[in-house]
């Protein structure tokens, strides 16, 4: 993606567990355990924790998944990527409409705490919130996280202090209006399996953070913590707090109540007046609800906008305003949200949420075998779901197992809703899009089916994540070896076994290498991988390596490989590694694979006419400055000057020094003549400072 379309990284690890945490507390805590109640009796505390641990495998594979693919869209994208557009199709637009429902949910059920205080008629109340909502969404995802922060903070604190305060008049008091022992289990172990399907969907908010990966600064870290700290905060409150209700509440009360934890707060908060007190749970009521709608807003508005990037809804959706945040894909989805709040009977429609939800999870259990077992190597996630693939399998299970406790209505409206996610596909989509999912990669007997952007795009997706290292890159490119080839009569073998033989001479000073090197890159010559027409590499991986060699092959006229037909190869890469650093070719090819994306790359790289301005093509020039020294221009300071007396920005790096046609590299006593070129890398604010130094 160009640079202008991709959103802006700028949500930290406490903004996941903002927007984690509160996706999960609205109705869950604050209306539905007294109904949870009535159908299991006592043990209904029990029922939440169970629920908390059978969350935890969709959890890990959610967290998988949107470290190796960290896209705006989550579920959306990786089932795309993983089973193929038509299930993408209805990932995407089946958790942008199950969201939207999910959320106006969330807004009504502020009503029933709200009511305790104001007689205030709750749609219009709703549809008041929902477009400030989308507003500030549409300002920005930080403004957005910003809020977020205070919703959770002020819930989490203010359940905190009423789990203390709970905990400690149960402790002060011996008789309690707990409902009977023999009521543990009310309806059997039969009403307590269902009991723990009905909570389940309290703590499916979870995941929803992966449709905002793309913003997230170092997925890899931020998010499975994120999500693992969010999950912990979520089961000691439902936890606690629900087995708080059960014992300081009679039994027809809390059946009864609409405001369970209000009923509970007003007998155990003892420490402050009770009218505070109560006043206090229904603010936290209300930051719960609205943090719910405000992140359902944030994280289905980016559905539309993954999809419209990939074909498959109009491309208007992947517009991306001046304050970086897709404006149309929120503004629609806050549209659609006032429709289903003025046309349906919310609450009613909202089990749809949850039944597809389940169905999702056990999608994306299934994404993580298929993505694991095509053995894409691009596919490198930050986080790996331990135990694999028995985790998936749980998950896929729990899944199935649950969506068949919702009973027929909730299974009904989701095969509805997944046969129009389907119409659409084959009304917009079908014919338009050639991209197929990784499962094409999974069996040999597909392998004419593989799509091979798919590790394009993974590999980019790499660099993006890994851009701290790409400096490794440049270094690569600048101690590399070009070799020019003028004609097509060029023997494809020959060059390759030059380009062989040039790292083998390098190679040999290596000390440390284990026996067999010599094979391994005599065996590159028969293999290269496809990154673009015209563009293909070889590379291998050596025990003991210190640092990695490259060779390039330049032909502008073409040469032709008998495995790949008629296609002519302009450019043959060459890249060895250390094997001791598994990640660091995929980051080099990442990014060289990114480079090569652009149109012009290979005019550019036809037309070079000698090593330095090929090296140019390989690199990103906002990353490299040339510099003659000459009398009479600001780079005279440097003239006789060794390099470590030189001043350069940041963490610029004198990489090649061009004097007198020769090649030079340089070390910290190397005296600069005047006539020198340097080659300078650094990062772009650093080389962005240093040209402005130069001038033109």
């Amino acid at each position: 993606m160009a640079k202008k379309e991709r959103l802006s990284k700028k949500l930290t690890l406490f903004d996941v567990y903002a927007v984690s945490t509160g996706a999960m507390f609205s109705s869950g805590f604050f209306l539905l355990p007294g109904i949870a109640a009535m159908e299991t009796g006592n043990s209904v505390y029990l029922s939440y924790l169970v629920a908390g641990f059978l969350i935890l495998p969709s959890m890990l594979t959610v967290a998988e998944l949107a470290t190796a693919m960290p896209r705006a869209g989550g579920a959306y994208y990786f089932l795309d990527r993983s089973l193929g557009p038509l299930v993408g199709t209805i990932g995407g637009l089946g958790s942008w409409i199950a969201l939207i429902f999910k959320s106006a949910f969330a807004l009504i059920g502020m009503g029933a705490y709200l009511s305790l205080y104001i007689d205030l008629p709750m749609l219009p109340l709703a549809l008041v919130l929902t477009v400030v909502f989308g507003l500030l969404n549409i300002f920005g995802a930080k403004e957005t996280a910003f809020l977020q922060r205070l919703l959770v903070s002020a819930l989490v604190l203010i359940m905190g202090y009423f789990l203390i305060e709970g905990v400690e008049y149960l402790t002060g008091n011996a008789v309690l209006p707990e409902m009977q022992e023999s009521n543990f289990l009310t309806n059997g172990m039969n009403g307590f399996i269902s009991t723990v399907g009905l909570v389940f969907v309290s703590y499916a908010g979870l995941t929803k953070v992966a449709s905002i990966a793309e913003e997230v600064q170092n997925p890899d870290k931020a998010i499975p913590l994120g999500m693992t700290l969010s999950l912990l905060t979520a089961s000691i409150v439902y936890v606690l707090g629900v087995f708080i209700m059960v014992k300081v509440l009679p039994a027809a009360t809390l059946f009864s109540s609409l405001t369970p934890v209000t009923d509970a707060g007003s007998v155990v908060i003892t420490w402050i007046p009770e009218s505070i007190g109560i006043l206090l749970i229904v603010i936290a009521a209300i930051a719960a609800f609205a943090s719910t709608g405000n992140a359902g807003i944030m994280s289905a508005s980016r559905y539309p906008l993954a999809m419209s990037r990939d074909g498959l809804m109009p491309q208007f959706f992947g517009k991306i305003g001046r304050f970086k945040t897709p404006h149309i894909s929120v503004l629609s989805t806050t549209f659609v949200m006032i429709l289903v709040l003025l046309l349906f009977d919310v609450e009613a429609v909202a089990k749809l949420a949850s039944a597809f939800q389940l169905l999702l999870f056990f999608l994306l259990n299934l994404a993580v075998i298929v993505m694991r077992e095509s053995k894409i190597e691009a596919y490198k996630p930050g986080f790996n779901s331990p135990f694999y693939p028995w985790v998936q399998i749980l998950g896929m299970i729990i899944s199935l197992w649950l969506v068949a406790e919702m009973g027929l209505l909730a299974v009904g409206l989701t095969g509805t809703l997944i046969i129009l996610c389907i119409a659409w596909y084959f009304y917009y989509a079908h014919g338009k899009v050639k991209r197929q999912g990784a499962i094409y990669h999974v069996h040999a007997r597909l392998g004419q089916m593989r799509y091979e952007a798919l590790e394009h795009e993974l590999m980019t997706i790499i660099n993006e994540k890994n851009l701290d290292s790409s400096m490794t890159y440049e270094e690569v490119i600048a101690r590399s070896e070009i070799i020019r080839a003028q004609s097509a009569d060029k023997d494809l073998d020959i060059l390759s076994n030059k380009a062989v033989k040039s790292l083998e001479q390098r190679l040999q000073k290596e000390t440390n290498l284990e026996s067999g090197w010599a094979t391994a890159l005599t065996d590159m010559a028969t293999q290269a991988t496809r990154l673009k027409q015209g563009v293909y590499f070889k590379y291998v991986q050596l025990e003991g390596l210190r640092m990695p060699e490259m060779v390039a092959i330049q032909c502008k006229g073409g040469l032709t490989m008998p495995a790949f037909g008629e296609e002519k190869i302009h450019a043959l890469i060459f890249l060895v590694t250390p094997e001791e650093q598994p990640l660091l070719h995929m980051r080099i090819i990442g990014h060289m694979a990114e480079l090569i994306e652009a149109e012009e790359f290979l005019d550019r790289w036809i037309a070079a006419t000698d090593e330095r301005t090929l090296k140019e093509v390989l690199l990103s020039d906002e990353r490299l400055v040339h510099v003659r020294l000459q009398q009479h221009t600001p780079s005279e300071a440097w003239i006789d000057k060794e390099i470590m007396e030189i001043e350069l920005p940041g963490e610029c790096l004198v990489t090649i020094i061009e004097r007198n046609n020769e090649i030079i590299i340089p070390k910290g006593r190397t005296k600069l003549h005047s006539g020198d070129v340097l080659s300078i890398l650094g990062y772009p604010k650093d080389i962005q400072e240093l040209r402005q130094w130069l001038g033109k």
